[in-house]
């Protein structure tokens, strides 16, 4: 059922959020040097890794790091960067990878490949075998401001908690929390 919502609800936002996304990926290509998208190494369901799609927010040649472990993360950051990371536009293209089937709407998000103590953490409390998501439980009670233990407490929550009603709930939330733009460090 959630994967036929998935990609469902995908295809839906996809065709309304068409115009939206060509503007943003000129935008990047106007305002920086380098491709519009940034194909990011992930860990998702099972720990394999996949390619996900994001668009760049930050300068070609930074760090493929955790943003909070860059000395000065501002300083790598594209003109239009901060505002893409804020409003969260930078994440619209992984509408690609919701419809591929490589993420979910909702679930815990992808660890980067290189995020060694949040994806043996995952692992060790069964988190690696869900489908990473767009958003999660994780990301609408903290984002970038909470500990990676507290990050996988909540994914472990998640995991009980599942269901489409409790998916709904998350993505409402997420949609209050982008629009007043909670929790964002960068």
């Amino acid at each position: 059922m959630k994967r036929v919502f998935d990609f469902s609800f995908g295809c839906l936002v996809a065709l309304v959020l068409f115009v939206p996304v060509l503007l943003v990926g000129v935008a990047v290509r106007l305002t920086s040097k380098g491709p519009a998208l940034y194909w990011s190494d992930r860990v998702g369901r099972n720990n394999v890794v996949f390619k996900m799609p994001k668009f760049r927010s930050m300068r070609m040649g930074t760090p493929a790091v955790a943003t909070h472990l860059l000395i000065d993360a501002h300083s790598h950051l594209t003109p239009i960067g901060s505002f893409l990371r804020k409003c969260s536009l930078d994440e619209l293209p992984q509408l690609w990878s919701i419809l591929l089937g490589d993420m979910s709407f909702v679930g815990p998000r992808p660890a980067l490949f290189n995020q060694q103590d949040l994806i043996a953490l995952r692992t060790e409390h069964g988190v690696h075998n869900l489908v990473p998501g767009l958003t999660g439980w994780a990301q609408v009670n903290g984002r970038d401001t909470i500990s990676v233990p507290a990050k996988v407490a909540l994914d472990v929550e998640y995991s009980r908690r599942q269901s489409l009603s409790f998916d709904l709930y998350i993505l409402l939330l997420t949609l209050a929390r982008v629009l007043r733009r909670d929790n964002v460090t960068h």
